[in-house]
């Protein structure tokens, strides 16, 4: 049948890998250095990885096309975890040893290939200095670039911060970010519908076991937990929910 689909230019396309997570349904991979789509059926046709490409290359069109599977999804997203699982095993150990070795890859880009790594410990903390061991645990952290099933989110406590939180609250990682995965966004200058369905995909396909919202008091960024409890009721999860809201000038508002 007729219907809209994504469709990616070959000839613009640079194999950045950038819309691979930003598809839900995983409907894009890298072949041969070039992003396409892996099954017409796979692909809603709502064009979420459409403002990740800097080359302009994905278009929404009118082609005729198979129907879009849920079903075929929920499959091809079963798959995708199982291996992204089994890659994951062989390379704990190596990343206790090589903190920076990669424990899986998504897509071309370095920039968005999902990483597991073990941050530093709290003893290495210079007393009297004010320095302090980050806290991250994971790579990527932009909640565009994360893949919905990355192994970090198996089991996790997820922190999801507005993007202005960690400048205006000093002490983040200690207080926050310790001990959890974590994503980052921006609710008044990103696409929220995309980070809803983003969000939506990360709960309905990992056990996550709480989450924490950070937010700004500026009203704008009440966005962010509208977001939050939107994916959370489309995911039909029943997964413990906290809003902490921080002021501009760095203190605790409400918790």
């Amino acid at each position: 049948m007729i219907r809209k689909i994504v469709h990616i230019d070959q000839d613009k396309c640079d194999g950045c890998g950038l819309c691979v997570p930003s598809c839900a349904e995983g409907a894009i991979r890298i072949v041969d250095g070039k992003a396409q789509i892996a099954a017409d059926n796979l692909c809603d046709g709502l064009g979420a990885c459409l403002g990740d490409c800097p080359q302009d290359a994905i278009t929404i069109i009118e082609r005729d096309a198979e129907l879009f599977d849920e079903e075929a999804v929920e499959k091809h997203l079963h798959v995708q975890q199982a291996v992204a699982q089994v890659q994951e095993k062989p390379a704990a150990t190596a990343a206790q040893e090589r903190p920076a070795q990669p424990a899986q890859h998504h897509g071309g880009c370095p920039g968005s290939r999902a990483i597991s790594f073990a941050p530093a410990a709290p003893a290495t903390e210079a007393p009297g200095t004010g320095s302090q061991p980050s806290r991250l645990a994971q790579w990527p952290v932009q909640l565009q670039l994360v893949p919905a099933t990355a192994p970090y989110f198996q089991d996790a406590d997820l922190l999801i911060t507005a993007d202005c939180v960690p400048f205006a609250y000093p002490d983040y990682h200690r207080d926050f970010l310790a001990g959890k995965a974590v994503v980052i966004a921006c609710p008044k200058l990103d696409d929220l519908q995309a980070h809803t369905e983003k969000l939506t995909a990360i709960f309905r396909q990992s056990s996550i076991k709480s989450i924490t919202v950070l937010r700004m008091e500026v009203p704008c960024c009440g966005g962010i937990v509208m977001a939050t409890r939107q994916a959370l009721a489309a995911s039909g999860k029943e997964i413990p929910l906290r809003e902490v809201t921080i002021g501009i000038r760095g203190e605790v508002v409400a918790r």
